[in-house]
Order: C-alpha cells, then structure tokens, then sequence
C-alpha cells in the first residue's frame, strides 16, 4: 500500500491499531502483521495468513473489512494491489 507520505503515521495510529486485534481474531486468521518498506517509508504491507481462501474471503466481505479498508484508501497516494500466495518451501 502506497499512502501520501504525511498519512502514514495517521494509518498507523488511526487505522491499524485500533483495528489490528480484531483482524488477527477474525476466524481462520493464523498470522497478520505490518511490514514497512526500507527505501520507501510510505510504502507499507500486511502479511497475513489463513486457514484457507474461504476465511480470507469471509473477512473481505465482513464489516470489519469494509470499515477498516474505507478508511485505510482514503490514505492512498497510488493503487494498493494485494497477492495470495502459496508456500512452496519453508524451514521446519
């Protein structure tokens, strides 16, 4: 997510914590967390994991979502874009 340089400590303190807890409760969320890009500092991701498609959909259309995401684009100073991947090797 690319915010206006002066909106992301207002998406930090407004948006993510305030809601962060209640992400990471969601049913079939395992893992989220806020990642910042180095050379960028506007420049933020979220990490998440998921018991599966079907609970990372059922948070898309659920409230919390839409609530949390309304507020969050209006931060934006470009597209956001978002992936879903799978892991094809991680350490035991």
């Amino acid at each position: 997510m690319t915010f206006r340089p002066e909106a992301v400590q207002t998406f930090v303190d407004d948006v993510f914590e305030p809601s962060k807890s209640r992400i990471r409760a969601f049913p079939g969320c395992r893992h989220m967390e806020l990642l910042q890009f180095t050379q960028e500092p506007n420049v933020l991701f979220t990490l998440s994991y998921w018991d599966g498609e079907e609970d990372l959909e059922a948070y898309r259309r659920s409230e919390l979502f839409r609530t949390t995401w309304e507020k969050t684009k209006a931060l934006f100073a470009d597209r956001a874009e978002a992936w879903s991947v799978v892991v094809l090797d991680a350490p035991a």
